[in-house]
């Protein structure tokens, strides 16, 4: 379930304003999705600069551009950070039925609930509307968003139904094992459900493994782009067919018999 390591191949610079000399890079948009408190800043930041900052003030969804090489390629890369501070609303979204029936029995103001879950979800819809590849991203410490990943998972898959688009699922936080609440063999088992690649990683200790993750699906990306540029070419531009031998024969042999016939005619 782990790609071979590419993080020897990777080199990261802003993106220049123009590249006039050279062709434009790719772009790829990727959104890093999950439930609060999983580490999402955090791996996005040390895959671009290589740094650890364990603490981050809730955002309101920060996008990252960089021009990234990936074994040779030159990518614009973007990334799109969700929030994760955001409490209630999107909570009651990625929870299991039997919690959000709890919260309905408590007598939640529903029409609040309900204007509170379009705010949210809108948002959360246009993210996934403009990605081209998703982490989905949870806490082994955590085991409530490891169950937010299935709701997510399911989310991307309504919105693209074709299946082409990459998704990654992550387990981080693999370093804080004495609390431990989600084991490595429930990330297989989702990840095989699923049908998506799964990787457990510590963002803190090693930033190789962080940086596989984002490359593998750097790639991944790439080649869902060359599979549908070439699908819309071969649909605009008719492939040429190859010449019908045997129709050459016949009309040779037709130009051959008019021009025998007509000496004859004018007798």
């Amino acid at each position: 379930m782990r790609p071979p390591s590419m993080s020897g191949h990777c080199l990261l610079a802003p993106i220049p304003e123009s590249s006039s000399d050279c062709l434009p890079p790719k772009d790829i948009k990727l959104a890093v999705l999950g439930a609060g408190r999983v580490g999402k800043s955090a791996m996005i930041v040390r895959f671009l600069t290589k740094r650890f900052i364990g603490d981050y003030e809730p955002n309101t969804g920060k996008l990252y551009s960089r021009l990234v090489y990936v074994e040779g390629d030159q990518l614009s890369l973007q990334i799109q950070d969700t929030p994760g501070g955001i409490q209630g609303p999107f909570d009651l979204i990625l929870s299991p039925l039997p919690l959000r029936a709890s919260l309905i029995q408590t007598r939640v103001d529903l029409s609040q609930v309900q204007d509170n879950l379009l705010q949210v979800a809108d948002p959360l819809s246009r993210c996934v509307q403009w990605a081209d590849g998703f982490l989905l991203v949870y806490s082994i410490t955590d085991y409530d968003s490891y169950q937010a990943i299935r709701p997510l998972y399911q989310h991307i898959r309504k919105v693209h139904p074709d299946a082409r688009v990459p998704v990654v699922i992550v387990g981080n936080k693999g370093d804080l094992l004495h609390a431990r609440q989600v084991q490595t063999r429930d990330g297989v088992q989702l990840a095989n459900e699923l049908g998506s690649l799964f990787l457990e990683i510590s963002t803190s200790e090693n930033y190789e493994d962080v940086c596989d993750v984002f490359q593998h699906l750097c790639k991944e990306v790439s080649k869902s782009h060359g599979v549908s540029g070439e699908r819309r070419r071969a649909s605009i531009i008719p492939r040429p067919r190859s010449p019908n031998m045997q129709d050459l024969k016949r009309r040779f042999k037709q130009a051959l018999s008019s021009k025998v016939k007509a000496p004859s005619a004018l007798g």
